[in-house]
């Protein structure tokens, strides 16, 4: 199958860099906590103008849904990139031939080792479905249900901030990065003082322009955090979900093995909610139309934009790496053992064959082709909160432009400050004016 060759940048310096770390590579041998720099060709599902990925993403898709990328020596894996939506799927849904364990990329892989990243994500079955039966009662519509006035009071509150705080003010600071926040840790029973510090970690795990090293530091520092709440909890539970697992495991579950879920948890529900909301709400305030069916509209319309907003922006741009177990052929596409299979989850979800035609534009009014969008993920690793974070954004964007029916963006869209090269995209500021 032919290879991707994504330009190199002209700078001298990074390039320097690049060699240096090639340097460091052959002589200590491959170990991704030291991998100071991403690699050029695996940074193509990162890039975006805007809300839209790169044109070249989509230009890789009808050529060739899945496409091995050129990686630079000494790498001795193959990268496989998946752009096509019926692809991705059959990808996401195969827990046989692909692992999400990624310990084997680092020299230390032993508990407390940055290599521990635990969670959901980077868990196997059989453990994987030991942990993810914790916290699937959480998540259940009932469950939710009562939640739900709670997460009214938060929005509520977060949204007098922000008119507190006076126009025009950044819907960032004090709403889309708080509401997330403020839930998480009502379910979980973590404590406000905690909020500011995961707010920070959660953005900075999932910058990859410090390559895997500062990525990795920050899940280490989180999972830190994690273990010493949980330690304090196990002394005396909460009434949150920690506290409700600790009662009913007990010594079953070790602190580890909870740090990781919860980090799962407040990960996958804080960084990808925060960038939805505020760019969710720069797409809807682009036409007046639109921001009036998600203002008036009733539940049906509303549920409906809302899963256009989570498809054209599908903010968790790249899903969780997959290694191959075993060699083996994927369209058409030669697989080796420990290959590594990265999932476009943005790329799926423009992809025409699905979403239907005009995938880059944004209509609330859409209704694809059945399946629906891989904003979540797909498989035994779908996200947990899923459902969560659907009641949020059903709440917070009529509420926001109920509470303020004439907001409007502060600064044009073209001059807002995008993530540049981010696992989960998203915008740094969200000036509006009211």
């Amino acid at each position: 199958m032919p290879t991707i060759r994504v330009p190199r940048p002209r700078a001298l310096v990074t390039a320097w860099l690049g060699r240096l770390v090639q340097w460091r590579i052959r002589r200590k041998g491959l170990d991704l906590s030291e991998l100071t720099i991403l690699p050029e060709s695996v940074r193509l599902p990162l890039l975006r103008n805007g809300t839209d990925p790169v044109p070249e993403l989509a230009e890789t898709r009808a050529r060739c849904p899945v496409q091995r990328l050129e990686m630079p020596m000494p790498f001795d894996f193959g990268v496989h990139l998946v752009t096509g939506y019926d692809q991705a799927r059959v990808v996401l849904a195969d827990s046989e031939s692909y692992s999400n364990d990624m310990r084997h990329l680092f020299k230390d892989s032993s508990e407390g080792s940055v290599a521990d990243v635990g969670g959901l994500g980077f868990t196997d079955p059989p453990l994987h479905t030991r942990l993810r039966k914790l916290v699937a009662p959480e998540f259940t519509k009932a469950r939710l249900g009562k939640l739900e006035p709670r997460i009214e009071a938060i929005v509520a509150q977060r949204l007098d901030d922000l008119a507190a705080a006076g126009s025009p003010a950044d819907l960032a600071a004090h709403v889309s990065s708080k509401v997330p926040m403020d839930v998480i840790c009502e379910l979980l029973g973590l404590d406000d003082a905690d909020h500011d510090e995961f707010v920070r970690l959660g953005t900075s795990r999932f910058d990859a322009t410090g390559g895997t090293a500062a990525s990795l530091g920050a899940v280490s520092e989180q999972k830190t955090m994690l273990l010493d709440v949980v330690a304090r909890q196990r002394r005396e539970p909460g009434e949150g979900l920690i506290g409700r697992i600790l009662q009913a495991e007990g010594d079953s579950i070790s602190d580890n093995e909870l740090a990781g879920v919860v980090d799962g948890i407040v990960t996958g529900g804080y960084e990808t909610t925060a960038s939805t909301i505020s760019m969710g709400t720069a797409v809807l305030l682009r036409d007046p139309a639109h921001a009036a069916l998600v203002r008036d509209g009733s539940r049906a319309e509303v549920e409906r934009a809302v899963e256009e907003i989570l498809r054209y922006l599908t903010v968790v741009q790249v899903a969780f790496p997959r290694f191959a177990k075993a060699d083996h052929e994927l369209f058409g596409c030669p697989v080796r053992k420990d290959d590594v299979i990265a999932v476009s989850l943005s790329g799926a979800d423009r992809d025409p064959a699905w979403a239907g035609p005009d995938p880059e534009s944004f209509d609330p009014t859409r209704s694809p082709a059945g399946g629906g969008h891989l904003a979540f993920g797909h498989g035994v690793h779908r996200c947990a909160g899923a459902e969560l974070a659907r009641l949020e954004l059903r709440i917070i964007f009529p509420a926001l432009l109920r509470r303020f029916p004439d907001l409007a963006l502060a600064v044009p869209e073209a001059e807002l400050s995008w993530r540049g090269l981010s696992f989960v995209y998203g915008v740094e500021e969200l000036p509006v004016s009211f």
